[in-house]
C-alpha cells in the first residue's frame, strides 16, 4: 500500500471514530440533560395552562455545562482523531525505514559499507531503502575495485622496482669492466643490449595496469647466447662465488627472450643473497619446454615458502628477504609463457628454483 493511501484511509479512520464518539458525546449530554427541569408552560386538552416547574439556579449551571461538552466533543474528537492518526501512521510507514537510513547514512559516513539495509515494506519508503541499499552495494563495489586497482598497481610498481634492479647491477658492473678497458667490444655490446631491454621493459611496463598483462613475443634466439648471458649475469650479480653454467651447446628456440632474462635474473639474484660458496645454473629442453634451474649452497627455502608459494611482499622471519618479489613475478611470467616455477630444497644442496618457459609459445 501507498504512503497516500495509507495516510487517508488511517486519516478516514480516525475522523469516522472521532465522529462517533462526538454523536455519542453529543447524545449522552441530550439525554443527561433532558432529566432536568426546563421550565415554561403546558396547555392541557380544555384550555387550561399549567406552569412548569423550572431549573435551579444549580441544575442552570449544569445544563450550560453539558451544551458546552456536547459543542466541545464535536472539535476535540475530530481533532485528536486526526492526530491519533498521524501517529499510528508514523509509527506504522515512517519509523522503522527513517531509522535504517539514518543508521546508514551515519555508518557511510564513518566508511562502513560492511551491513545489510533490509527491505521494510513495498511502499515509497521501501523503495528509496532498496535504493539506498543498491547504492551501498555499488560503493562498496567500487571501494573493492579502487582497493584491487590500488594493489594491482602497488603490486606492479615493485615488481617494476625489483626486475629493474638486476639488469641496472649488469650495467653498473659492466660500467666498471669498460674503465679497466674501455676497447672491450662485449662490455660495450653488453651495454647497449641492456639499454635496450631496459626500455623496452618500461614501455611494456608503461603501457597495462596489471602484472598479468605484461605481453609475451617470441623470437628465435640460440642456446649458446643464452648460456653466455647467464654466465655473464652470474659473474657481475655473483663475482665471488663458484659458478658452474651447463646447458646445450647448438641449436636456437624461439622464446621471449625478455622475460627468460628477468625470470633468470631474479633467480639468480635470489640465490646469490644465500649462497654460502657455489652456485649451479642450468639449461635444459624437455620435449617443448625450456627448463631453467638455479641451485645454491645456502639454508634452502623457508617450509613456509614450499608450503604455500611464493607471494608480493612476503618476508621470512629467519631468512629476511629470501622471496619476495621476484620470486612471485617469475613465477607469474613463467606461466604467462605457459610454464610454471618449481622450488625446493635438495639434500645438502641447499635451495633450488627451476623455471619452465613453453617453446614456441602463443598466448
Amino acid at each position: 500500500m501507498s504512503l497516500r493511501r495509507a495516510f487517508f484511509l488511517l486519516a478516514l479512520c480516525g475522523l469516522l471514530t472521532a465522529l462517533a464518539l462526538a454523536g455519542l458525546l453529543w447524545t449522552g449530554c441530550k439525554a443527561a440533560a433532558s432529566q432536568y427541569p426546563l421550565g415554561g408552560v403546558s396547555i392541557g386538552t380544555d384550555g387550561v395552562m399549567t406552569s412548569l416547574p423550572g431549573p435551579t439556579p444549580e441544575q442552570l449551571r449544569l445544563l450550560r455545562v453539558l451544551d458546552v461538552i456536547a459543542l466541545l466533543g464535536w472539535v476535540v474528537f475530530p481533532v485528536t482523531g486526526l492526530g491519533l492518526a498521524g501517529a499510528l501512521f508514523y509509527r506504522w510507514k515512517l519509523k522503522e525505514p527513517i531509522a535504517l537510513l539514518l543508521e546508514g547514512t551515519r555508518r557511510i559516513q564513518a566508511h562502513d559499507l560492511d551491513f545489510t539495509l533490509p527491505a521494510v515494506s513495498a511502499d515509497e519508503l521501501g523503495q528509496i531503502c532498496g535504493a539506498f541499499e543498491g547504492m551501498r552495494l555499488e560503493l562498496l563495489k567500487t571501494n573493492r575495485e579502487l582497493w584491487r586497482q590500488a594493489e594491482e598497481r602497488k603490486r606492479l610498481n615493485a615488481a617494476f622496482a625489483h626486475d629493474l634492479r638486476n639488469p641496472v647491477t649488469v650495467l653498473k658492473g659492466s660500467v666498471k669492466l669498460l674503465r679497466q678497458d674501455p676497447s672491450d667490444p662485449q662490455t660495450l655490446d653488453r651495454l647497449e643490449n641492456y639499454t635496450v631491454r631496459i626500455e623496452r621493459y618500461v614501455e611494456a611496463m608503461s603501457s597495462i595496469q596489471r602484472l598479468e598483462q605484461m605481453p609475451v613475443k617470441t623470437a628465435g634466439v640460440s642456446w649458446a647466447v643464452l648460456r653466455s648471458e647467464l654466465e655473464e649475469t652470474a659473474r657481475l650479480l655473483a663475482p665471488s662465488l663458484d659458478t658452474t653454467v651447463c646447458g646445450p651447446d647448438g641449436g636456437a628456440l624461439q622464446i621471449d627472450h625478455g622475460i627468460f632474462l628477468t625470470v633468470a635474473e631474479n633467480l639468480i639474484g635470489n640465490a646469490v643473497r644465500f649462497a654460502r660458496k657455489k652456485l649451479e645454473i642450468a639449461l635444459a629442453l624437455e620435449e617443448n619446454t625450456l627448463i631453467l634451474s638455479v641451485t645454491d649452497d645456502g639454508p634452502g627455502f623457508p617450509g613456509q615458502l614450499l608450503q604455500s608459494g611464493p607471494k608480493p611482499f612476503a618476508r621470512s622471519e629467519e631468512n629476511g628477504p629470501h622471496f619476495g618479489m621476484g620470486l612471485y613475478s617469475s613465477g607469474l611470467l613463467c606461466r604467462k609463457h605457459g610454464g610454471s616455477l618449481r622450488l625446493e630444497n635438495r639434500a645438502g644442496a641447499g635451495a633450488a628454483a627451476t623455471a619452465s618457459l613453453q617453446i614456441n609459445f602463443k598466448p
